[in-house]
């Protein structure tokens, strides 16, 4: 690596020789140049490369700074000395500019922060206000002959949630049953009211756990897959091209899934009040000694048929909010590769917060109501 620097007619010529490595220091250009003797006043840099050898990006990286120094100095850089495959070399160098980093941002007050929280809030709350505006109005337009669903998607959702969720409703409800017959059972054998476990089975599983599991399941399991059906095709810009075609993606999309799901819910509901009770009752003849006919009888005679009802009314409402909530967070789904599983997530929770929330209400309008 050999660098010569002399003046001739008015140019600086830099002559460069020998073999160019990475592994060898680079000198640097403005101090070769302030170390060469001071003549007459250049216009321009010229290079000569007769006696090159072999070079890497380090002979580039001296030619940049070379370029550079002709721009602080306001020198003509000359290419004609040049190998060509070093001249477009530099020229892709200096095709794309340096970025600017940018800088931090200046730290908000607590104010500010809470105020873009609350724009941020506010404007997700009319984004689902509008949402759930626009999936009502399908409903009642189809109730009313105005609107016409894909019964092809609504039979899809009922097979999906019907059939295919048995498994996990059966476990869980039956587990569910288990544990609510141990607990009873623990405590009512210490008053000698054993007996009673059979109705404290019965209204639980009526009027609360069946609906709630169920619908806490549910939310898990097809929430999720509907705001991730729906995300995927936001991404894919599917739902873009029906609102081009003039297509209502409500309609299209959002309308059979909540009515499958809210048409089968109250079914799973009724199955899982059934397994829930054969779990208790397997609970109360093992440890209870009670015999079927007991257990079934100790059942009926205070649990009332409003109580079974009031488990159905919970999985209509249940299966409308997880359609509702799993559709809306699917068609709020962003624009990067996270958006879907953020918004599958974002779903389940929502499904599960307002189940409790509206589970909470219909309770407490009951007991106002003495059901």
């Amino acid at each position: 690596m050999k660098v010569e620097i002399r003046q001739e007619a008015g140019t600086l010529v830099t002559g460069l020789a020998g073999d160019w490595e990475i592994e060898t220091p680079t000198p640097r250009f403005e101090t070769l140049v302030d170390e060469a003797p001071n003549g007459a006043r250049v216009g321009a840099i010229a290079f000569e490369t007769g006696d090159l050898g072999e070079w890497d990006s380090s002979l580039l990286i001296f030619l940049l700074q070379a370029m550079t120094y002709c721009e602080n100095h306001e020198l003509a850089f000359r290419h004609d000395g040049l190998p060509e495959n070093i001249s477009r070399l530099l020229t892709l160098a200096r095709v794309v500019p340096e970025k600017d980093m940018e800088r931090e941002a200046p730290k908000t007050s607590l104010v500010d922060r809470v105020g873009a929280k609350g724009i941020v809030q506010y404007d997700q709350f009319l984004q689902s206000a509008t949402f759930v505006g626009e999936t009502v109005g399908a409903i009642v337009g189809f109730l009313t002959g105005r609107v016409k669903m894909r019964w092809r998607d609504f039979w899809v959702v009922v097979q999906s949630n019907g059939s295919g969720a048995l498994p996990i409703v059966t476990l869980i409800s039956f587990l569910v049953g288990l544990i609510i017959a141990f607990l009873g059972a623990v405590v009512l054998r210490r008053f000698g009211a054993g007996y009673f476990v059979s109705y404290l089975v019965g209204y639980g599983m009526l009027r609360e756990m069946a609906a709630l599991m169920t619908g806490i399941i549910i939310a898990g399991r097809t929430g999720a897959a509907f705001a991730a059906e729906l995300g995927s095709m936001k991404i894919t810009e599917e739902i873009d091209a029906f609102e081009t075609l003039g297509v209502s993606p409500v309609q299209h999309l959002v309308l059979p899934r909540v009515l499958g799901l809210f048409v089968m819910m109250p079914l799973l509901t009724i199955y899982g009040m059934f397994v829930g009770i054969l779990g208790g009752m397997l609970v109360s003849i093992t440890l209870l000694d009670l015999s079927a006919i007991q257990f079934i009888g100790g059942l009926l005679t205070p649990v009332t048929v409003s109580d079974g009802l009031l488990g159905v009314f919970k999985g209509l409402v249940f299966g409308l909010i997880i359609g509702v909530s799993g559709c809306m967070r699917g068609m709020q789904t962003g624009s990067d590769a996270g958006a879907v599983g953020r918004a599958a997530t974002s779903a389940v929770v929502t499904g599960i917060t307002l189940i409790i929330v509206a589970n909470a209400v219909i309770d407490w309008l009951s007991a106002l109501a003495g059901i």
